[in-house]
């Protein structure tokens, strides 16, 4: 990696004192932030947002990465998680709290839409570990088909977990 930079040899120490497992440990928060901030953004774009509408629009975002740039690309969460859980307990912290930062937008934005606030922090959790698996088994099969599927299953009980009387008339912000 420093290598790759042309930076000299002990700038990585410089700046990542603690090593390879800080440096990842930055990328992971930034990915859960990026993550999180692409909630509100998905959002603001849905014409008559529905919880369902929400979820199909993030699974679109990587339905449209897989079908541009091919399927090499996925979640770094997902990865470090999968690559260092049982050998660094830092890294895997970090990886909980990416997801917990992503997690909360998700529910947040259910909320707006009319789901209620205990049904959200569960769908949100749902919601979140479809849309990873999808995109697990997207790259394994080096198909968009399970996006596509998600997406139609967990649709119905999205938009149905609505109430009604509760519903927001605002948009979503």
């Amino acid at each position: 990696m420093v290598a790759h930079a042309e930076a000299p040899r002990g700038s990585l120490q410089h700046y990542f004192p603690g090593g390879k497992d800080q440096l990842i440990a930055e990328a992971v928060t930034w990915a859960g932030d990026y993550a999180a901030r692409r909630v509100a953004r998905v959002a603001a774009k849905i014409e008559d947002p529905t919880p369902g509408k929400l979820f199909a629009a993030m699974a679109a975002q990587w339905r449209d990465e897989f079908t541009t740039t091919g399927f090499d690309a996925g979640c770094p969460l997902v990865a470090t998680v999968a690559d260092t859980a049982a050998t660094s307990e830092s890294l895997r912290e970090a990886v909980g709290k990416a997801f917990e930062g992503w997690q909360r937008p998700v529910a947040a934005t259910l909320e707006q839409l009319g789901v209620p606030q205990a049904r959200a922090a569960s769908l949100a959790v749902l919601v979140l570990s479809a849309l990873e698996g999808a995109i697990v088994l997207a790259r394994a099969h080096r198909d968009i088909a399970p996006l596509d599927t998600v997406v139609t299953e967990l649709r119905p009980l999205l938009d149905g977990a609505v109430d009604h009387r509760r519903r927001r008339t605002s948009t979503v912000d």
